[in-house]
């Protein structure tokens, strides 16, 4: 990679769902984008086992598998995928200007397609013991949990569909949401209240993840009775929910209160020439499929941004 003058028509940021598409579609209108891969290639996407819900996969498609099948699509019709993380961006003129870990690029149109991050619990123990029985991806360390006791926060899709994949290990899964009932889709609720390994707590929080070396407990609370305990298990696996990665654009790009970058009907930012899709930009449905759509839309208008300048 040239250092100083790496001059490119679209350049895309993130290389999830919503990153490749948008440069799948660059690419076909030979703009040659170039993807800048950020710190997890495929993004949430490729730490998911199984994905049952994306179009054209009747029996499911690995989240690894289907991050590599959209990389090689995109590279076929002519992206330059770059192992590397934007760390600055100046968004004032254009050129944009953005500096990353190994050089620095100039791009006339911007795509952020940067993803989003899990939220912690925020308790004691939490950050000593990462690694050492927390985790946040159930599909990277599930296999470190063999015949073990194991707890999953949260009631969404991602809790359920983790903690079912953690049957395969662990001895029995204890499944903790703050609430009475869970957000999960329907099938998925089924399927985790029919499994002989599948548990539940209810209405309780933990606030504090105990061990020294490793974990071997948590504390509980009932947030109606106020009652604390203590329940032993050697993991916890954390999906309460994800913050958009989006703080290397806060002062240049609008957002909503929640950090996520706000988009229009046809992907474009508060900046003209800088669009976004995926979860950086959506709140709301978080899916494979969406954020696929989302990217794919915002390199559509990214193609029709620079026709006109240059037209």
């Amino acid at each position: 990679m040239e250092s100083n003058n790496n001059h490119v028509k679209i350049l895309v940021l993130g290389s999830g769902p919503a990153g490749f598409a948008a440069a799948l579609y660059a690419a076909r209108a030979e703009l040659a984008p170039v993807v800048l891969t950020g710190t997890q290639l495929g993004g949430q996407a490729a730490l998911t086992y199984t994905i049952e819900n994306y179009p054209g996969f009747p029996n499911g498609v690995g989240g690894a598998e289907l991050g590599e099948l959209f990389q090689k699509q995109a590279e076929h019709f002519g992206t330059r995928v770059e192992f590397d993380t934007a760390n600055r961006v100046d968004l004032s003129t254009r050129p944009f200007k953005i500096e990353t870990d190994a050089g620095k690029y100039q791009a006339d149109s911007l795509i952020v397609t940067t993803g989003a991050s899990p939220i912690k619990l925020n308790v004691p123990g939490e950050d000593t013991l990462l690694g050492r029985g927390v985790s946040y991806c159930a599909t990277c360390d599930g296999a470190f949990f063999k015949e073990k006791k194991v707890i999953v926060i949260g009631g969404g899709d991602s809790a359920l569909e983790e903690g079912l994949f953690l049957t395969r290990y662990a001895s029995s899964v204890t499944i903790i949401h703050r609430r009475e009932e869970l957000r999960a889709g329907a099938i998925l609720q089924k399927r985790a209240n029919e499994h002989p390994k599948v548990n539940f707590i209810w209405n309780t929080v933990v606030t504090e993840v105990l061990g020294k070396d490793k974990m071997n407990a948590v504390r509980l609370k009932n947030i109606k009775t106020g009652e604390e305990s203590v329940f032993e298990a050697e993991g916890i696996f954390i999906f309460i929910g994800h913050n958009p990665n989006t703080e290397l654009f806060k002062g240049q790009l609008k957002m909503d209160a929640h950090g996520y970058i706000e988009v229009d009907h046809l992907m474009q930012t508060s900046v003209p020439g800088v669009f976004a899709g995926g979860e950086a930009s959506d709140p709301h449905f978080r899916q494979v499929v969406t954020s696929a759509g989302m990217g794919a839309a915002a390199a559509i208008q990214a193609i029709r941004f620079l026709e006109a300048e240059s037209g």
